[in-house]
């Protein structure tokens, strides 16, 4: 990634809104009453223009796409917080991680797991970096990122099962970290959140999240709500897109609606830890998002729910790409650290 490249493009997205949308077509990108950002509007008309041969794509691409954005519009990291590497012993290897650690310590905040997104097969520590070290400093807690095994090299379960080792991983090691012991919480964005809220369900009863933290979190893959087509040709998760993780996520004769897949079609979700919810306006997963927002609620579970109208899926990974979606990181990452904190 040249310097010159990353300045360019960051020239072009400075442009006023109604430049912007100029060169985006000319109208505002309008569903359902809700306005994309002009910046994200910019970037999906120009990821129309390229097209995409999905006969030709592989994970190697998707994975270098990916690493390219995370360059481009991760952010920098949040000041006050130092990152080390660690590894985590998993069934049958060393899951690796990246430890948040702030300069300002509250000892009352419990340690944060986070999964990045990708739909199980892309993404990294980088896709996160920013919020993480965020979340980090708002709470001055300690922040777990976890590098879980993609697929198609390991398709389910092994990704939620290094979700699973990091988790536990936490909970055992927390007050090494300057955290209360034996109490973490749990976090993620997409298929993080999705990772998030079956370790949430899973955790329960032996060792139970003191927060779940669901950013658009995929909980739900065979749903089919309206949204799934109202923002199916959305930057940067399309219906093609879904398909492709799809393909290479789950092995031959995978029930997609089982619950260690779909956690939002779980009968029972008394009893869960508190939730924050966050979705984004123009995403597929929007509907189911917030659909398991309300079931929560209904099940007992203090939830709190919010929709970032403006934004697409994945504003976690960009947040350099417009005020809007910086903004988002830091609500969220102000609200996680109150509810690490024990505060209602």
């Amino acid at each position: 990634m040249s310097w010159l490249r990353k300045a360019l493009v960051h020239l072009a997205l400075m442009r006023s809104d109604a430049a912007l949308i100029k060169a985006s077509g000319g109208a505002p990108r309008t569903v359902r009453g809700m306005s994309l950002d002009a910046r994200f509007q910019f970037l999906e008309a120009k990821a129309r223009l390229r097209g995409v041969d999905w006969s030709a794509v592989t994970p190697a691409m998707l994975r270098a796409q990916s690493d390219v954005g995370a360059a481009l519009f991760g952010g920098a990291s949040a000041p006050g917080v130092r990152d080390q590497r660690v590894y985590i012993t998993g069934r049958s290897h060393s899951v690796p991680a990246r430890l948040y650690l702030p300069h300002v310590r509250d000892n009352s905040a419990a340690i944060l797991v986070y999964y990045h997104f990708g739909g199980g097969v892309i993404g990294s520590l980088e896709s996160c970096h920013r919020l993480c070290g965020l979340i980090a400093r708002e709470a001055g807690a300690p922040v777990l990122s976890v590098e879980y095994r993609l697929a198609p090299e390991h398709k389910f379960p092994a990704g939620l099962e290094d979700a699973i080792s990091a988790y536990n991983w936490a909970y055992d090691h927390a007050s090494r970290y300057g955290a209360p012991a034996k109490k973490a919480a749990v976090g993620g964005d997409s298929m993080g959140g999705n990772f998030a809220a079956i370790v949430a369900q899973e955790m329960r009863k032996q060792r139970p999240p003191t927060l779940q933290l669901l950013i658009y979190p995929g909980v739900d893959f065979v749903s089919d709500t309206p949204s799934m087509h109202d923002f199916a040709d959305a930057f940067p998760l399309t219906a093609e897109t879904v398909e492709c993780y799809m393909k290479h996520y789950l092995p031959a004769g995978a029930d997609p609606s089982q619950p260690r897949l779909s956690p939002g079609r779980v009968q029972d979700l008394q009893g869960l830890a508190p939730a924050l919810v966050y979705t984004a306006g123009f995403d597929m997963l929007l509907d189911q998002g917030a659909a398991y927002a309300e079931r929560l609620r209904e099940a007992g579970v203090r939830t709190s729910y919010l929709c970032f109208e403006s934004l697409p899926h994945g504003f976690v990974a960009f947040p350099s790409v417009a005020p809007a979606a910086e903004a988002a990181l830091k609500r969220i990452a102000r609200e996680t650290a109150f509810a690490l904190k024990g505060q209602k």
